[in-house]
């Protein structure tokens, strides 16, 4: 009976069914998604910050060195056609050094106020080289009586050229094309920019691959891993390694090339080989003056003939786009926002004052934007503007003091190419930033800056070919001005990118698209009206000195006098 009292166990507990749980996978692209950045965050220094004068005077020495390079080679292209000498040479390079580190200083002073070296540039070879092969089969009594001829017939086409980009600028008809851009168009431009010159990197390196090569992997080596390997020992060497290494890259090279110039390695070459590898055969230290300062008209008088000056009017006008397009790069590499157009177009107008000038004084090219120059900025990590205002110094000075200059300017042209594959690299890295502020899945937007890129590559691609085989140019009408604006247009890669993406940009699709092209984030940088233009812009693009700010005193007094006496004549 006890057994049958006692209370029947507890029940069993079940556990509930086991129900498999998702696996909760992170979103795709987490961790690969960073959001648009208007500024470089890894800059030292942005436009208007400053380093130590000891810095400063290092930097503004090593962007002198580098915009160097592109000006030897240019003046090697030019002045040989025109039947120069290696004296006529030297001289010119002085003429291109001095009107540089002027034009430099007016448009960081009252232009763009970005730090851009403003050099000579490769976009007058077409006309400069016409002009010369005008006067090629005229008899003279000397080939520098021709060089001279020829160079005074530039003159006279710069000087009239130069007036058509002071009209475009400061009539502010630039300023309202530039108000048509966005980043779907600035992407391909700036690439281009930078893809544009690859002409002048590695097929240079190779004509002296010996010197060229060892400079491009030392330069890659102890600017980048050096500092990345060995910051834990000592950050002052980072430091040096980061920003100065061009300097001992290119001392030690230079003295390789020295040394093999010495031993005799390059006597049993062929002379072309022996022009781009030895370090005595440019002839610029024995042909330069000791002391020479450039002096308006140093030719002879000029030459003015319409056509000449029509077909120069080409070149002209692709220094401006080609400017354009670098001082968006500019910006991005010195932590600037966008150059509003208002900027855009004073700096061209201003642009057409630098060239007016290099004609009186007698360079044979006008001037654009610095390329190399702008890959230094973000290579460095420096975009102060007095650095480049303190270079000018630099230019100004190695061209009056001719054999001083000289000696730099023999430094081996694949030396300078190899850096260049560095710069140019860099620029052309920087228009891909630009699309971060756009659509990057829009096939609309895929379609154009992909059209844009490849004819701003093929199209002068094209031209340049045609010219080697031909030793003219595609267009070949009788019309010899009409000929030289073509293929001075089309030959120049950021021009024709920038012509087909601002079409296409303008007129396919481009109503209720807005936000995919990225105008609400680009607009208020490009107007400087009140309440829509964006705060920054009067920052880094204001002119220094205000003159309602110096003179409002002056004003206001005036004002009060004239209202005190205007209400005391009127009736009680």
């Amino acid at each position: 009976m006890g057994e049958m009292n006692q209370p029947p166990p507890p029940p069993v507990a079940v556990p509930p069914p086991m129900v498999m749980q998702p696996i909760m996978h992170p979103p795709v692209g987490t961790g690969a998604v960073f959001p648009p950045h208007e500024q470089f965050h890894h800059l030292a220094y942005c436009v208007h910050s400053n380093p130590s004068w000891v810095q400063v005077a290092a930097l503004a020495f090593l962007h002198y060195l580098v915009m160097l390079g592109s000006t030897v080679m240019l003046a090697s292209t030019i002045v040989p056609a025109m039947g120069g000498t290696p004296g006529d040479k030297a001289r010119v390079i002085q003429s291109f050094l001095f009107m540089s580190g002027i034009n430099t200083l007016l448009q960081t002073l009252v232009g763009t106020r970005l730090p851009t070296v403003m050099n000579a540039s490769f976009a007058f070879v077409v006309p400069v080289l016409s002009i010369a092969k005008d006067f090629e089969q005229n008899n003279y009594a000397s080939s520098h009586q021709r060089f001279t001829h020829t160079m005074r017939a530039t003159q006279g086409a710069l000087i009239v050229a130069s007036i058509l980009n002071m009209i475009l600028g400061f009539s502010t008809i630039w300023g309202a094309f530039a108000r048509k851009f966005s980043p779907v168009i600035m992407t391909p431009v700036v690439c281009v920019v930078g893809l544009g010159l690859f002409a002048l990197g590695f097929p240079q390196v190779g004509k002296c691959v010996e010197i060229g090569l060892p400079m491009l992997i030392l330069a890659v080596v102890v600017q980048q891993y050096v500092p990345y390997y060995f910051h834990h020992y000592h950050e002052r060497i980072t430091f040096l390694f980061e920003r100065y290494s061009l300097l001992l890259c290119i001392g030690i090279v230079w003295a390789f090339a020295a040394i093999l110039t010495a031993a005799g390695a390059y006597n049993h070459v062929s002379l072309k080989t022996q022009q781009h590898c030895r370090t005595d055969k440019s002839y610029l230290i024995s042909s330069a003056p000791w002391i020479k300062i450039p002096y308006p008209f140093q030719w002879g008088t000029p030459i003015f003939t319409a056509g000449h000056s029509f077909g120069m009017m080409g070149a002209v006008l692709v220094s401006a786009f080609e400017s354009t397009g670098a001082h968006f790069a500019t910006a991005r590499l010195a932590g600037a926002t966008p150059p509003p157009a208002s900027v855009l177009s004073r700096s061209v107008g201003l642009q057409g004052i630098g060239m007016f000038l290099e004609g009186i004084f007698g360079a044979p090219a006008g001037s654009s934007v610095s390329v190399e120059n702008i890959g230094l900025l973000g290579l460095t990590k420096v975009g102060s503007r007095r650095v480049i205002q303190i270079s000018t110094g630099f230019m100004i000075f190695f061209s009056i003091f001719g054999k001083f200059g000289a000696f730099f300017a023999s430094i081996p042209l694949p030396i300078f190419a190899a850096i260049f594959c560095i710069l140019f690299g860099i620029v052309a890295a920087v228009g891909v930033s630009y699309m971060q502020f756009a659509n990057k899945n829009s096939m609309r937007n895929i379609y154009i800056i992909g059209l844009s890129l490849f004819l701003g590559i093929s199209v002068p691609q094209y031209f340049h070919e045609y010219t080697a085989s031909a030793s003219t140019g595609p267009a070949r009408t009788n019309a010899g001005w009409f000929n030289d604006i073509i293929n001075t247009v089309f030959a120049s890669g950021p021009t024709v990118s920038l012509i087909v993406a601002s079409i296409l940009d303008n007129t396919l699709e481009f109503r209720g698209y807005e936000n995919d092209r990225g105008l609400p984030w680009f607009m208020p940088f490009l107007h400087r009206r009140k309440g829509y233009s964006d705060p920054r812009n009067d920052e880094f693009y204001s002119f220094p000195i205000r003159v309602h700010d110096v003179i409002p005193s002056l004003f206001g007094s005036a004002g009060l006098w004239l209202y005190s006496h205007s209400a005391a004549s009127l009736p009680a």
